[in-house]
């Protein structure tokens, strides 16, 4: 099959606008998890047991400040037509497509680049206040605009509405497997001839405290630092007590590789394994052994063709969760410490990036994804924010606090989520 290289590299995330503006305040320890208490209406979200986010910082400043505005991206119209997620993915993939120096101005390269991006929950507000619309005052109040807004799929849409791109179109909608699933099939859409560019990953924007509401009475929300916002999320620590929900989107350019080479193509890193499974257990939590998650990334290494002793850094799903934590802690262990892992714990390499912002839910495994691909391509590797004691029963270098420099060859980005859904991608190092 032909290879896969990533060649641009695209964000809006709760640390800021753009891929180097977060990589940089994730590098140096920054976290973008703060305060929604006093958001309207405030007993709403006052009234939740857990009123801390991550949430894409925003100001008049716009691009200038590394801060949000739509009107730096979209029109007036177009912000009508686009729900917060779909402008997300808009602006993060413009920021890939421009890195990339990728327009596909003829036609035949538009016919042969492609979208494939989703979301996990996407457009909760627009479904919230079109239902008390509709239920208020019938059927007039409600936008012919509504099913538009609201479907996951359109994000891929007007992004390809946008560039006049005509290959694959595509959306993946797995919870919070959504972003690693849709770079992971961008790019066997690449290796099988489908498209020689793929446009890739997730975006995510449903902080709305009817999102809190249901998350919370599920008991999966961090609830006892809402004075703290920025010891929140604790990947791995004894005190974890629920994932922090953020918003945001992550894109990444895929290229073919003679393609990308053809073109002069500045090349991050080779996308090299792909992996899946499903725990088949049950609707929220993983199996307590990790099975899942250690099918996922086994698939992905025999896709590689990579030994586990190979990996240099993994990027873990752990979301903060007592038991999701341990159960991936055991599954890298299990293929790490394996017949051709390494020789000790202490040299596996692992760290969770949601510590500094949050879970992005259906855009979590695309920006993991990137930060794999960074960590390749800068040879640093981010920290594990809030990691003061461990308690999964592994002796792991996790990276604690602060990152460190590390020369990584290959990378392995783990995401999971509700349903029982795995999915592990492996990035390499292009030599």
């Amino acid at each position: 099959m032909r290879r896969v290289v990533v060649t641009g590299l695209g964000a809006i995330t709760p640390l800021g606008l753009g891929i180097q503006r977060t990589w940089t305040r994730l590098i140096a320890g920054e976290s973008g998890i703060a305060s929604v208490a006093d958001r309207e209406p405030r007993q709403r979200w006052r009234e939740l047991t857990c009123t801390v986010a991550g949430v894409v910082p925003q100001g008049p400043g716009g691009k200038a400040d590394g801060l949000w505005k739509a009107d730096d991206w979209l029109s007036a119209a177009e912000q009508r037509r686009m729900s917060t997620f779909t402008q997300y993915a808009i602006a993060a993939s413009d920021m890939a497509l421009k890195d990339a120096g990728w327009e596909a101005s003829r036609l035949e390269d538009q016919e042969a680049t492609g979208v494939c991006l989703g979301s996990g929950i996407g457009n909760l507000e627009e479904m919230y206040e079109t239902s008390l619309s509709h239920s208020n005052d019938g059927y007039k109040k409600v936008s012919p605009l509504f099913v538009p807004k609201l479907l996951i799929n359109m994000a891929a849409g007007h992004i390809a509405m946008r560039h006049g791109f005509q290959g694959p179109n595509h959306a993946a909608t797995t919870a919070c497997t959504t972003g690693a699933h849709s770079i992971g099939d961008a790019a066997r859409f690449i290796a099988l001839g489908d498209a020689d560019v793929m446009v890739a990953g997730g975006a995510e924007s449903c902080i709305h405290p009817l999102t809190f509401a249901g998350f919370g009475r599920a008991r999966s929300l961090a609830t006892a630092y809402n004075d703290r916002p920025e010891a929140a999320c604790r990947p791995f620590d004894a005190d974890r007590n629920g994932f922090v929900i953020a918003e945001g989107a992550a894109v990444c350019v895929l290229e073919e590789l003679e393609h990308a080479k053809a073109r002069g193509a500045k090349i991050y890193a080779e996308i090299s394994g792909y992996g899946c499974s499903g725990d088949a257990y049950h609707m929220t939590a993983p199996r307590e052994d990790g099975h899942g998650a250690y099918l996922a990334m086994r698939k992905a290494l025999k896709s590689a063709g990579i030994k586990p002793s190979q990996v240099d850094y993994v990027n873990a799903h752990a979301t903060s969760t007592q038991v999701g934590d341990t159960a991936e802690a055991a599954a890298i262990k299990r293929i790490m410490m394996g017949d051709e892992g390494v020789s000790s714990e202490s040299k596996v390499t692992v760290s969770s990036t949601k510590g500094a912002i949050g879970h992005l839910l259906g855009a979590a495994g695309a920006i993991e994804a990137l930060f794999c691909i960074l960590a390749i391509h800068e040879g640093i590797v981010p920290a594990t924010l809030n990691l003061e004691r461990p308690n999964v029963d592994v002796d792991f270098n996790f990276v604690p606090l602060a990152s460190q420099q590390k020369e990584v060859k290959v990378a392995m980005s783990n995401s999971f989520g509700f349903g029982g859904t795995n999915s592990t991608l492996v990035f390499s190092k292009f030599e």
